[in-house]
């Protein structure tokens, strides 16, 4: 697309930063993988929380499973959240029109690690994400301009929820509230001037149509979406690269916080951002999961102060649809409910006694 070609043509000149950790730190250890390796995992004040924690969080799940204690609560909860689906299109044009514009008007492109200015692109396509006009067209051409992106700068891969998130908009469009569901209506009431002059009406209505059967799959689209960017986030900026999560630690002093080896504060965040991810890509209690993200992401933005809120507002917007719509299609939860089920159905049949 044009558009597209406008990203390849500003390679000529930029200034590329690293991303999300290296937002807030220039400078990071010089400590190669495997000595990392070799002296956190012979440590067992490193081991040790690590193993316990894996344990804890097994047990909790394995105990929830077999006493299900808020069986009414989960219930409670999943109903109140069908009541917010119509709302889920709305949400996610904003979780990714407001970044947009956000990056256009601060002179970088999609993520601050990227120092380009490409203002009227990102800002013309976060406002007709906002306003929902041309919605499924948009996304499309958003993402089309991200990709294209990504092939010049790789660092782009760090905000590749844009992918999951995008390509979730195209699949279900504007929703409502929306341009699109107003101008809709005007075109297909009969007798309006809007009607006779909209030319893309009857055609945008026909590939609604061919593809209104998809739209259940915006779930997994959403989730495998976050699940990846979850996965390549603890790897890349944690795990495969202690030297910049030991900066991060040391500039925060987080181990006066938590008086812990920072070796501990590197392994214990990368691999619990892995695991989310996995869990979600799994859909393994998918709500509890997108729950537990928000409140990391949370967390970061008030341990790390000079981490840049917007690159996060699509990861709220995507964990927050989860929380309203579960985990979909393809998902373990769909098991999970339907053994819930079952044992609640065997649970109250009669049995016969004496």
């Amino acid at each position: 697309m044009g558009a597209a070609g406008l990203v390849l043509l500003a390679a000529v000149s930029i200034d590329v930063v690293s991303a999300h950790e290296e937002y807030v730190v220039e400078d990071e250890r010089d400590v190669g993988l495997r000595e990392f390796l070799l002296e956190a995992l012979a440590d067992p004040f490193v081991v040790g929380p690590l193993v316990a924690g894996a344990l804890v969080v097994v047990a909790t799940l394995a105990a929830y499973l077999v006493v299900r204690p808020v069986q009414r609560d989960v219930a409670a909860f999943r109903f109140a959240m069908r009541e917010y689906v119509e709302y889920v299109p709305w949400l996610l044009r904003i979780s990714f029109g407001i970044p947009l514009i956000g990056a256009g008007f601060s002179g970088y492109f999609v993520s601050p690690a990227v120092e380009v200015d490409l203002r009227l692109l990102q800002v013309a396509l976060g406002f007709l994400l906002l306003f929902g006009l041309g919605t499924r067209v948009v996304a499309l051409v958003a993402l089309s301009v991200y990709l294209a992106g990504v092939a010049v700068w790789p660092t782009l891969l760090l905000q590749v929820e844009f992918v999951g998130g995008l390509a979730a908009i195209a699949l279900v469009g504007g929703g409502r509230p929306s341009a699109d569901h107003v101008l809709g209506r005007l075109a297909g009431t009969p007798g309006t001037l809007y009607g006779r002059l909209d030319p893309v009406h009857d055609r945008a209505r026909s590939v609604r149509d061919r593809i209104d059967s998809a739209e259940r799959y915006l779930p997994t689209v959403v989730r495998v979406g976050l699940g990846v960017t979850f996965v390549y986030l603890g790897l890349t900026q944690k795990i495969l690269r202690p030297g910049l999560a030991l900066g991060v630690v040391d500039r925060y002093e987080l181990t006066a916080a938590v008086p812990v080896a920072p070796e501990l504060w590197v392994l214990g965040a990368g691999l619990a951002e892995v695991g989310l991810g996995l869990a979600l890509l799994a859909g393994f209690f998918t709500r509890a999961t997108a729950a537990t993200a928000i409140a990391v992401f949370t967390l970061t933005l008030f341990a790390l102060p000079d981490d840049p809120v917007l690159a996060h507002v699509g990861l709220f917007g995507m964990a927050s649809v989860l929380l309203i719509t579960g985990g979909g299609p393809y998902a373990l939860d769909e098991h999970l409910e339907r053994i819930e089920t079952d044992a609640d159905r065997l649970d109250a049949t009669p049995t016969d006694g004496p």
